[in-house]
């Protein structure tokens, strides 16, 4: 049988944490940012969580399923 492949565009976006969940970096924090509250930029810094919803999605594309 041939090998999986993992999706490239995933491996570059997601992170797997050691207990298993997968983090990705939040969208909107590139350019204009002088329009976006302190509050908003500062929650942007912070990794997120992919939610269950998407969880097997996400998985299939880093070949873990």
């Amino acid at each position: 049988m041939p090998k999986v492949k993992t999706n490239s565009s995933a491996k570059k976006r997601f992170k797997v944490t050691g207990s298993g969940k997968i983090m990705f970096q939040k969208a909107f924090k590139r350019h204009i940012l002088t329009k976006k509250s302190k509050k908003r930029k500062r929650n942007m810094r912070k990794d997120g969580l992919v939610s269950d919803a998407n969880m097997h999605f996400v998985k299939r594309l880093l070949g873990m399923k």
